[in-house]
């Protein structure tokens, strides 16, 4: 029996239309508000990350949700770098970093600071993003392009968190499913707590 996806739209009167909001009507924080803001006590490790789109991407998305670092790790590349830039649009320099030569290393670092630390990856035991209990004071580990998160890295996870899919391929960009899951980090940890 094929199943049927249902959408609703919610459709405006016709005398209602749409208009873009200007620059300086989304409010959007200065450098140095940015930097003084409360973050989200989240660390986003990057477990050789090869793109630099990828890698812009990440620091984009964890700007527009307060994400408190980036670790960047192995052949992650590191700014200043023009491709970084090109994707990250300044969030290069507004989001807080640290390179480690190894995701081992990265995980050593978050362990001796008290961190939970949770792969964003498909393996036994993973649990569906939609039951995940996020809490503070945690770290999330996404992997390489090709070959996701590392083998070496995977013993240093208190978790595995894993995207319900239902297409033909068997995961989605690193940088697309990191949106998803910071985006509900934010959601979790900032918006409920207002």
């Amino acid at each position: 029996m094929e199943e049927q996806l249902l959408f609703s739209f919610i459709l405006l009167p016709k005398e209602k239309s749409m208009r873009k909001l200007s620059m300086d009507e989304l409010n959007r924080i200065s450098k140095e508000d940015f930097e003084k803001a409360e973050k989200l006590p989240i660390i986003i490790v990057l477990d050789n990350i090869r793109s630099l789109s990828n890698v812009g991407a990440f620091f984009r998305t964890a700007d527009a949700f307060r994400i408190g670092e980036l670790f960047l790790c192995g052949i992650t590349a590191c700014p200043p770098h023009r491709e970084i830039h090109k994707t990250a649009l300044g969030a290069d320099e507004t989001v807080k970093w640290r390179y480690f030569s190894t995701t081992e290393a990265a995980c050593q670092r978050l362990k001796e600071d008290g961190y939970q630390v949770f792969a964003v990856e498909q393996v036994d035991g993973s649990v569906a993003l939609q039951d995940f209990r996020f809490e503070p004071h945690s770290a999330y580990i996404f992997g390489n392009e090709v070959e996701g998160v590392s083998e070496t890295a995977l013993p240093y996870c208190n978790g595995a968190i894993e995207l319900p899919q239902e297409g033909t391929k068997h995961s989605i960009n690193v940088s697309v499913c990191a949106g998803i899951v910071m985006w509900k980090l934010f959601e979790k940890l900032f918006l409920e707590s207002k």
